[in-house]
């Protein structure tokens, strides 16, 4: 059987929050613009016009950054897919970079390393490889993750036979 048609044992597909719709979106673009209105009519009455266009180029900085965060959110995404032979991460950072790593799903063990502070770190482990795993995912997640895939794992390598002649 090729790779392209080995059945999935099991999949996750992760991808980062998005929490700001096209609506809310359009919402902090206007409320950006009436905030920045009303600094730019006093100065404008205090005889300091001259920072308008500082306050312009602010506003439309900060709604720059804000769009190229959305849009590179929205193209990121993470694929652990479990087969026969392969355990397949793929992974893409939505500014274009990607990232394909496959493991021999008999030797890969799942860590779950807990940090003191912050978040807990989801790595796979084979032989001094090692990946992390949902970099954007919250950390009940990542441990939700964790077990899901060391289930599948375990599955994988306990593998049960139906022997008919014993029946």
């Amino acid at each position: 059987m090729s790779a392209a048609s080995d059945p999935i044992l099991f999949e996750a597909v992760s991808t980062p929050p998005r929490s700001l719709s096209d609506r809310g979106m359009r919402w902090l673009i206007v409320l950006s613009c009436l905030g920045a209105a009303i600094p730019a009519v006093l100065f404008t009455v205090l005889g300091a016009w001259p920072v308008l266009p500082f306050l312009g180029v602010e506003v439309l900085l900060v709604l720059f950054l804000v769009t190229l965060h959305r849009r590179w959110t929205k193209a990121a995404w993470e694929v652990v897919r479990l087969t026969e032979g392969r355990l397949h991460v793929a992974t893409a950072d939505g500014r274009g970079g990607r990232r394909v790593t496959e493991f021999e799903p008999y030797w890969t063990r799942v860590m779950l390393e807990e940090a003191v502070e912050g978040a807990p770190r989801l790595m796979l482990v084979q032989r001094g490889r090692r990946i992390e795993l949902g970099t954007f995912l919250a950390p009940e997640e990542k441990r939700d993750l964790a077990r899901a895939l060391s289930a599948a794992l375990s599955r994988y390598r306990t593998p049960v036979f139906d022997n008919p002649q014993l029946r």
